[in-house]
């Protein structure tokens, strides 16, 4: 007993303030190979949303991160993260996020994993899908009717396995109540706001956005910046190979001979490839993907034509003006100026 205590009676005592009861719960789930990005993004949000000054107390929100057997998982870039514990009881949580990456196409999940969602679902534990870990949550049989998000990159594999499942890339994230799905990457962050602002108060989310140098929270509804062709099918493995290389360049448009050495054949070849499966050359496919892009942006950006020219891959915004005319009908803009303000 400190002398203090001695001297004065318990009510004139100096008082703690009192710990405040953390309003959200989630425990992350981290599967083999999956984004650091979006994990981080996430657990950040809460992090600096749970205390003052960036200070890091478990107070007004609280977080644990799990894998299947509590020993560390191999993120996609190589950084391996050591969770705090195995898992966990999901009845402890207001949400258990599963965070996937790279291993996505591994279908041959560990019951014991699929089990324990179920049990979460179960328990009425929301599920979060991060990233590709809404795979793993379908793997489960945890869809049903709702319509979740996916990443555009993955969606083609994801239709494949699971071609019941209502899947889109029209939004960051899906809130379907019980379920909420992000598209990962960027968008988790803007997921762990909107989870903030709901559960502790829209100044614990303004606080967070402060601290990470954020101008706003993107909203649920905004569009994926997605540009790729519905290829269909059983489309030759090197076209496919081609149109991904093309979409991940947009700004800067590579050769058709850099593409042609990409997947290994000539460029004459490439053409008679492109010609069989897409009716169109691989100059085509591109120029049309980068005008997608282009439109895109004058939807949803506040760029300048110029920014918005050079950003899909046009060397000024003459070129991409009369390119755009004559595929939409119309200049970039006019389209801007009769389009919605952007938010």
């Amino acid at each position: 007993m400190s002398i203090i205590e001695l001297v004065q009676p318990a009510s004139e005592r100096p008082q703690s303030a009192p710990v405040p009861v953390s309003r959200l719960r989630i425990g992350f789930l981290l599967l083999d190979q999956f984004t650091l990005a979006a994990f981080s993004g996430l657990i950040d949000v809460l992090r600096l949303a749970a205390d003052h000054g960036g200070r890091s107390r478990q107070l007004h929100a609280s977080w644990t991160v799990m894998s299947l057997d509590g020993e560390p998982r191999r993120s996609s870039c190589g950084v391996s993260v050591t969770p705090n514990a195995g898992l966990l009881d999901p009845a402890g949580f207001d949400y258990v996020a599963v965070c996937g990456g790279n291993d996505y196409l591994n279908d041959a999940l560990p019951e014991s994993l699929l089990g324990y969602l179920r049990r979460a679902a179960t328990s009425g534990v929301r599920l979060l899908g991060i990233c590709t870990g809404t795979f793993a949550i379908a793997r489960a049989g945890l869809v049903g009717p709702r319509r979740v998000c996916v990443h555009w990159n993955v969606l083609d594999a994801f239709k494949e396995r699971f071609p019941k499942v209502s899947a889109g890339v029209e939004r960051l994230f899906i809130d379907e109540g019980d379920l909420i799905t992000c598209a990962g990457s960027t968008a988790a962050i803007d997921l762990g706001l909107y989870l903030v602002a709901r559960h502790c108060g829209r100044d614990k989310a303004q606080q967070a956005m402060r601290h990470m140098m954020l101008q706003d929270m993107r909203p649920a509804e905004m569009t994926q910046p997605h540009f790729y062709a519905a290829l269909g099918p059983n489309l030759d493995v090197r076209v496919q190979q081609a149109t991904h290389f093309i979409e991940q360049r947009l700004d800067n448009p590579p050769p058709i001979a850099a593409v042609a050495r990409y997947v290994g054949v000539s460029p004459r070849q490439l053409e008679r490839l492109f010609g069989a499966s897409l009716g169109q050359s691989p100059a085509a496919f591109q120029r049309k993907l980068r005008l997608e892009y282009a439109r895109w942006l004058i939807l949803n950006s506040k760029r300048s034509l110029t920014d918005v020219a050079m950003g899909a891959g046009f060397a000024d915004s003459a070129h991409l003006s009369r390119d755009f005319k004559a595929a939409f009908g119309e200049t970039p803009r006019s389209l801007r100026q009769n389009a919605a303000p952007v938010r």
